[in-house]
């Protein structure tokens, strides 16, 4: 076989070789996903997961809330900060399977001693003193991808990328979900205070009834200190609910890049709007929607693209260089075409040896840390199918709570109205009022915060779901 078919017989065989994988990818495991989560209706199959965030959530300064959050939150930009260094990594990588060109333009001279080997030589050849060298090339330098080293290192940045962008959906379904329960938490505590202030209104009126019947050596003095201590119960818990009302309000505006300040609201807590239907839909739904669940997939390809590149690591790498350009010893002659002419072409094959321990080692780690991914890819699975799961409990649950809850607020502000009545018309005493007040401030109470946690659930279920990713 002549030269000439050797040359055209190369890149033949790079290209074949090339179309070979020194390893095998492991593909994503099925996850074990139950046929429906648990506590879901039997009948559930369109997931809530599919209502854009501001269908879901429907109060107008909660939207206009979480719209800043996402614009503003440092997270966020940080995210999208992210998300840009990764698409010029990707971008860039295209460029590696391109030969590697320089432009390389010298000139120098050299000045041996006039008693050396090279002064003397040049004195007697050249009749000169010193060596001029000018010389202008350009070099170009390529390796040849044959195992697949270069376009595993493309794919990581690829699925790098794409992984960027799930962890900035990861991050606006919490921040979404993170808003929502502290504008919930806040109607909570205006409805506290609303709660406490009417109580110390009550409270006021009873004290005032006991003092009368003080002075008119009806009860005595230890009347009306139960009366005033119980006055002073809701008058502690006025600037407590004004304190944590201000600290929420100051969390929710740096969540939203804002100065603390107040938050704009109209909503009372019992006319928060939510879908009436919650269905979660099928786990594999879930599965295929879920940002975090996606990224571990992502994984995966990145795992399996390095065990790719510590393989081809171990294997012979085929690398090409060519240098042309002039180059003269005189300046006049530097570029004197096509007299100062050169060219320069080589190739050369790479085969580790002593390395090749560290290298099969290198590959054994990246195999195990391959295995590793498809764990960590299930244990994210489960955890999410879990949190479903339990938001649909605790819904279920705390729908059970209200209900008892609205009852008994109900029965005691019934019980309330009846001791203020007899204890005016002296057939009740004073500890019998005192008593109704307060068990009616504490059921109160105990439902704006068991109406917070179900609202808070919904909002855990939609995010668990996948909900508000797109």
């Amino acid at each position: 076989m002549n030269n000439s078919k050797i040359i055209y017989l190369i890149p033949f065989l790079i290209a074949f070789a090339g179309a070979c994988k020194v390893s095998k990818d492991v593909k994503t495991p099925q996850p074990e996903l139950p046929a429906a989560f648990r506590n879901a209706p039997a009948s559930d199959s369109a997931s809530i997961a599919r209502m854009p965030w501001k269908s879901f959530f429907q109060d107008q300064f909660l939207q206009q809330l979480i719209d800043s959050t996402l614009s503003r939150n440092y997270d966020m930009q940080i995210a999208m900060k992210n998300l840009e260094q990764s698409r010029l990594v990707l971008k860039q990588s295209k460029w590696n399977n391109v030969p590697q060109i320089g432009l390389n333009v010298t000139a120098n001279t050299t000045n041996p001693s006039n008693n050396s080997l090279n002064g003397l030589t040049l004195g007697q050849f050249l009749g000169t003193n010193h060596l001029e060298d000018y010389s202008a090339n350009l070099s170009l330098s390529w390796e040849a991808d044959i195992w697949g080293k270069i376009r595993n290192t493309n794919r990581i940045a690829l699925v790098s990328y794409l992984q960027t962008q799930e962890a900035q959906k990861t991050l606006q379904t919490a921040l979404i979900a993170s808003v929502s329960q502290g504008y919930f938490n806040l109607l909570m505590l205006d409805a506290q205070l609303s709660i406490a202030r009417r109580n110390l209104s009550l409270n006021d009126s009873t004290l005032n009834i006991v003092k009368l019947q003080y002075d008119a050596g009806q009860v005595s003095l230890l009347g009306v200190q139960q009366a005033e201590a119980q006055r002073q119960v809701s008058a502690e818990l006025v600037p407590q609910l004004e304190q944590a009302i201000a600290i929420q309000e100051n969390a929710l505006n740096m969540l939203a890049g804002h100065l603390p300040a107040r938050i704009q609201r109209n909503s009372l807590l019992d006319e928060v709007s939510l879908p009436a239907m919650l269905s979660a839909g099928i786990p594999s739904e879930m599965v295929s929607r879920r940002p975090d669940v996606k990224s571990r997939e992502l994984d995966l390809t990145i795992a399996n693209s390095r065990v790719g590149i510590s393989k081809a690591q171990m294997y012979p790498a085929l690398r090409i260089t060519a240098s042309g350009g002039v180059n003269a010893i005189r300046a006049s002659d530097w570029f004197n075409i096509p007299g100062s002419l050169f060219g320069i072409v080589g190739g050369s094959v790479l085969q580790p040896l002593l390395q090749r321990k560290e290298l099969s080692t290198q590959y054994q780690i990246a195999k195990v840390e391959r295995e590793k991914t498809v764990l960590f890819f299930r244990q994210t699975v489960l955890k999410a199918v879990g949190e479903v799961s339990d938001a649909l409990i605790s819904i279920e649950k705390l729908k059970n709570r209200e209900a008892v809850a609205v009852a008994r607020v109900k029965t005691l502000q019934q019980a309330t109205a009846n001791a203020n009545a007899l204890f005016k018309n002296g057939m009740a005493n004073y500890l019998e009022v005192i008593t109704a007040q307060s068990n009616a401030l504490q059921s109160e109470l105990e439902l704006a915060t068991v109406k917070r946690q179900e609202l808070n659930a919904i909002s855990d279920l939609y995010r668990s779901l996948g909900g508000g990713a797109n």
